[in-house]
């Protein structure tokens, strides 16, 4: 590159982008209080929380917490940068100030999360983990797949690969199902992984990178044919920031994608903690106690509704012996016969009466809280044997009543307190200021052959703030890392510049090897834990 000569020996030039100074000094002392305050908010709120709950162990739950919260700071400086390379390297802000810029929009895009992606990673954990997340075999799952995900994404940051933290992530939770399986006894009633879910998944973040090539290359082509000043399509000279058109541009679309970023892979680790919260805490965590006060009785009205609709279905004379275990099977093997339709409606029946005579959650016994999550969840998984497997099949009107009661589960089990969103937001804000650039200096200089053009920059992240921002309403994960950086690279063919095969070799070999790594990681780890808890 032209003016970064000098960076790869690590001694950066006066004129380098990286030297610009922010000029913003009252940044950090206003982002400090920003802080304080937000610790102070989520330990008064942890506190009103736990104020409920019988027993808490409390090392258990901080060493827990402090590596969730861990992996989203190291996510921040992982994944955050590269939002910020394209208006640091077309010196549309200066370094310092574009971090600080990002960190305050992941921010934000945390607390306006929908938690649609936080549950739908959590859905590729097996049933059963889930279900007995406060046992020791829960307490090593937590800890395994957190431990691989911080150790994979560190040892990629230190080399200045933009690896995926989805990618991490999704590997450490097949890992750690894949090895649930493997140390199960034999013949016992375990499953590894949802393979339905893990295939959703894996093809978006299979198919991500590639919109982002070819997405972004076209996004520049259609540039250069409706928009033809030339200045967009030039080179940064010297220290001059570009025209104001196209700086508001670039930093509109930094904004962007910081925020997408925040909204979608800060929920990673809010599904993390509320299931380290459900299991460890279970009587103040299991069930949602700051819902609309009628949920509870909203719950009872649909569970009558599937319980008369699965009795249109019911064979006479079929029996079954224990409700439950047979419900856990047919989960656990996604199978369905005559004895499972008699047993989830007796199921159902049994736990809707266990609620009847609490008109809310707070009345709810505390002895009763984790047991009720249990049932609940558990219905809702046999339940998507029938809506989504179409294992029973039903009635339109039969399959609204299925459908309404997957809203009601939603309510009463799929939450995330707002302290939780302000403790994520925080380490992830943190994170972003925090060792971001071995990453920039990958995006900006060792990806194409030339400087970064303003056009270039734009495109690639007006790619990225789309494609995460739809994934997102989706609920699926996909990598900003993976979305930006193959979006660079499509500007780059497209520009005819040319690529630095040695980087995108790097980058391609990075996205080959996250899944496999990461899970042996995590499935060595299980292993370990296991004999340690």
């Amino acid at each position: 590159m032209v003016d970064v000569v000098s960076s790869e020996a690590g001694i950066l030039r006066p004129d380098h982008p990286l030297e610009q100074s922010g000029g913003a000094k009252w940044f950090l002392p206003a982002f400090g209080v920003l802080v304080l305050a937000g610790l102070v908010y989520v330990g008064y709120a942890l506190s009103q929380d736990l104020a409920i709950a019988k027993t808490v162990p409390w090392i258990l739950l901080g060493i827990a917490l402090l590596i969730a919260l861990g992996f989203e700071f190291v996510n921040g400086f992982h994944d955050t940068a590269n939002a910020v390379a394209t208006v640091i390297y077309t010196r549309s802000l200066p370094a310092e100030f574009a971090v600080m810029w990002s960190g305050v929009f992941n921010f934000l895009g945390v607390l306006t999360s929908s938690g649609a992606v936080a549950f739908g990673i959590l859905s590729l954990l097996p049933v059963e983990l889930i279900l007995q997340v406060g046992s020791s075999s829960g307490f090593a799952m937590v800890f395994a797949l957190l431990v691989a995900a911080i150790l994979w994404n560190l040892g990629t940051w230190f080399l200045g690969l933009p690896a995926s933290s989805s990618h991490t992530m999704v590997g450490s939770i097949i890992g750690v199902g894949l090895a649930n399986q493997f140390m199960a006894p034999a013949g016992s009633a375990t499953s590894g992984v949802e393979w339905g879910q893990a295939s959703n998944v894996g093809m978006s973040l299979l198919v991500s990178p590639l919109v982002g090539f070819f997405a972004a290359a076209l996004l520049l082509y259609v540039m250069k044919l409706l928009v033809r000043n030339p200045a967009l399509y030039e080179a940064p000279k010297g220290n001059t920031p570009p025209p104001w058109w196209i700086r508001a541009l670039l930093i509109f679309t930094c904004t962007g994608v910081s925020f997408a970023h925040g909204s979608n892979d800060g929920q990673k680790g809010m599904g993390l903690i509320m299931l380290i919260l459900i299991g460890v805490v279970p009587t103040a965590y299991a069930l949602n106690r700051t819902p609309d006060i009628n949920y509870l009785e909203a719950y009872k009205a649909a569970s009558v509704s599937v319980e008369q609709a699965l009795g249109k279905y019911a064979k006479p004379g079929v029996t079954v012996a224990d409700a439950k275990a047979t419900v856990q099977e047919a989960v656990r093997s996604k199978s369905w016969n005559d004895q499972t339709t008699v047993a989830l409606q007796t199921y159902i029946h049994n736990t809707t009466a266990g609620l009847q005579p609490y008109a809310t959650v707070d009345k709810v016994p505390t002895d009763l809280v984790s047991n009720a999550r249990n049932d609940i969840y558990l219905i809702g998984e046999a339940l998507k044997l029938i809506d989504k497997k179409k294992l029973l099949p039903m009635q339109d009107a039969d399959l609204k009543a299925v459908t309404d009661y997957h809203k009601a589960v939603d309510s009463a089990t799929k939450f995330i307190p707002l302290w939780v969103k302000i403790a994520v937001a925080l380490a992830l804000g943190l994170g972003t200021m925090v060792g971001w650039k071995r990453i920039v200096v990958t995006v900006g200089e060792k990806i194409g052959k030339s400087h970064l053009t303003y056009g270039q920059g734009a495109a690639a992240e007006l790619v990225a703030m789309v494609t995460i921002g739809m994934a997102d309403r989706l609920g699926l994960p996909v990598s900003t890392t993976h979305v930006l950086s193959s979006g660079v690279a499509g500007t780059m063919a497209a520009n005819g510049s040319g690529l630095q095969w040695a980087t995108v070799r790097n980058l391609l070999l990075a996205w080959v090897l996250t899944l496999p790594c990461s899970i042996a990681l995590a499935f060595a780890l299980f292993v370990i834990f296991r004999q340690v808890f």
